[in-house]
């Protein structure tokens, strides 16, 4: 029995390393999620939050969160074995619309993420939530 679990546990580690897209393991990496408001402020003052966050996994509730304009919100996360690690926002634009966004998904996001800092990134705009992987391109994933 020892010399079975001497041989099974080096080649499920080996086999399991092979199966991610990159050298290096994502168990390993700390995954920066990042949603910035940049909502207008119509006839809000600028003090007045006008965007909720509720953003939760399914063991993790990271909170909520009244946001002002131009504010950050941002956790960390790493992947979990099975790579079924999933991040999910509701986010409502007071007295306007409400969507709820995959902030985070491993199989998804363990590769595109990790081009900028492993920082996935985020921006809610008067048109929908876009994403960005390098912090200059953005693209509307998630129109209202």
């Amino acid at each position: 029995m020892t010399n079975l679990k001497g041989i099974a546990l080096p080649f499920l580690l080996a086999f399991s390393l092979m199966h991610f897209p990159f050298s290096e393991s994502a168990w390993f990496i700390n995954y920066h999620i990042h949603i910035r408001n940049d909502l207008p402020l119509f006839k809000t003052p600028p003090e007045t939050p006008n965007l909720f966050l509720d953003c939760k996994s399914k063991g993790k509730d990271v909170g909520d969160k009244l946001m002002l304009a131009r504010q950050d919100y941002t956790w960390d996360t790493k992947i979990n074995f099975a790579r079924s690690t999933h991040f999910y926002c509701n986010a409502r634009w007071v007295d306007h619309k409400e969507i709820t966004f995959d902030a985070f998904k491993a199989k998804r996001d363990e590769s595109r993420c990790r081009k900028y800092h492993n920082s996935c990134m985020w921006s809610v705009r008067s048109d929908g939530i876009y994403f960005s992987n390098n912090n200059a391109t953005w693209q509307n994933e998630y129109p209202w």
